[in-house]
Formats: structure tokens, sequence, C-alpha cells
């Protein structure tokens, strides 16, 4: 059985390849094997944005910031798929986070 690093890896080239709902498939399957692979839930929320389908975008978002939520990055991460998604307060909220945790406050 392939472990998720692995399932990961075939996802970035199915992306690469341009078949971003072949990559989405491949990262559920990652995630069925590990419910709290971060880096996975931050790609596919990337390319559910890129697709359109907002409301799965920033649900796998928000699990990255669950999942790490003393990184900066996952709340930047956050407010670009808010940007991306067209919901600007959320986004300047998550950006406000990620502000704090970059600067210790």
């Amino acid at each position: 059985m392939a472990t998720p690093d692995q399932i990961y890896d075939q996802a970035v080239d199915r992306r690469d390849a341009g078949d971003k709902p072949g990559a989405i498939e491949l990262l559920i399957e990652a995630l069925l094997i590990d419910p709290d692979f971060a880096i996975g839930h931050g790609m596919i929320a990337k390319l559910y944005a890129d697709l359109g389908e907002v409301e799965k975008a920033i649900e796998h978002a928000k699990r990255v910031v669950e999942l790490e939520p003393e990184d900066t990055f996952s709340y930047t991460a956050l407010s670009v798929i808010y940007v991306k998604c067209g919901r600007i307060p959320e986004a300047e909220a998550a950006k406000a986070i990620a502000f704090q945790r970059e600067h210790g406050l």
C-alpha cells in the first residue's frame, strides 16, 4: 500500500500534467489513509479553489489551520484561499492571525 507521501507525489505529477480532478482523487485517497495529512489538505484546498469549489476549498484550508495552529503559513494560505473564493472579510481575519503568529503577538 502506498503511503500518503507517495500518493501526494503522484498527485503533484497529475496536477503538473494539468489533471487537477485526478490530483484531487489521489489526495482524497491519501486523506483516507491519514486524515491528519496537513500537506494533503493544503494542496487539495488549492486545487478545489482553482476549480471553483469554494466550500470544499475552505473546508480543507481550515483543516490545515486546525492541524498546524501555530504555523504562520497555514493562516496565510487560508487567507489566500478566502480571497480566491471572494470572501474578503474572512481573508483579512486569517491574514491578521498570520501576522500575529509571525510577530509573536
